[in-house]
């Protein structure tokens, strides 16, 4: 089985379309200069109502290089799951989140010293654009990808859209798959028709065995 994660929502109605659509994981975006920003309260306004109606859901709160107590602060308020760290996060950050968080990388590291969790997902990898935490609309290396995810049960982002999921699956064979801008009708801005062609794609690529 082969996770899917909308990040970026924004509105219960995109919440509500993504879960629909099959989705097993949504992230919400806390990075103020993102197009996909939401504020802490009107993300718990969302989160209480899913926590209740899907509590299989997990919930994803994505940072970039904000402060430990604003992090743990948004977890709470908002009943997160997870901590998506995509910014330049140290590995003393990174513990004083653990085990409610993992690192999410622009290209392909080096080591994942530091990063360490048991857990899944053990990290993301994103596209490498200079001055972009994520969301870009770019592909990761695949191939580089496809030799991590022999050793970690990973998240595949960067570029990901119902016409390419398959093949991002089939090659690099990841643990899930993260898509943002690939899923909508403009920046910020769902369509619940590409949600539901994502999922199916994935799921159409799981019964046809990779």
């Amino acid at each position: 089985m082969t996770i899917v994660k909308i990040c970026g929502i924004k509105t219960l109605i995109d919440a509500l379309a993504a879960i629909n659509a099959g989705t097993n994981y949504l992230g919400f975006n806390f990075y103020p200069k993102s197009v996909r920003f939401i504020e802490k309260s009107a993300c718990a306004d969302i989160t209480s109502v899913l926590k209740q109606e899907y509590p299989q859901i997990k919930l994803v709160g994505v940072f970039v290089n904000s402060p430990v107590d604003e992090i743990k602060d948004i977890l709470r308020t908002c009943q997160l799951d997870l901590a998506q760290l995509h910014g330049d996060e140290t590995p003393e950050i990174f513990a004083q989140l653990a085990p409610h968080a993992f690192r999410a990388f622009r290209g392909i590291p080096e080591s994942n010293a530091g990063y360490e969790r048991d857990e899944v997902p053990a990290m993301l990898i994103d596209a490498a654009v200079k001055g972009v935490y994520g969301g870009s609309g770019v592909t990761a290396d695949w191939a580089a990808a496809a030799e991590l995810t022999k050793k970690y049960p990973l998240l595949l982002a960067g570029g990901l859209t119902p016409e390419n999921v398959a093949d991002a699956i089939r090659q690099v064979q990841p643990w899930g798959v993260d898509v943002a801008s690939g899923v909508e009708s403009a920046p910020g801005e769902k369509d619940a028709e590409k949600m539901s062609a994502f999922v199916k794609a994935v799921k159409q690529t799981i019964d046809d065995g990779r």
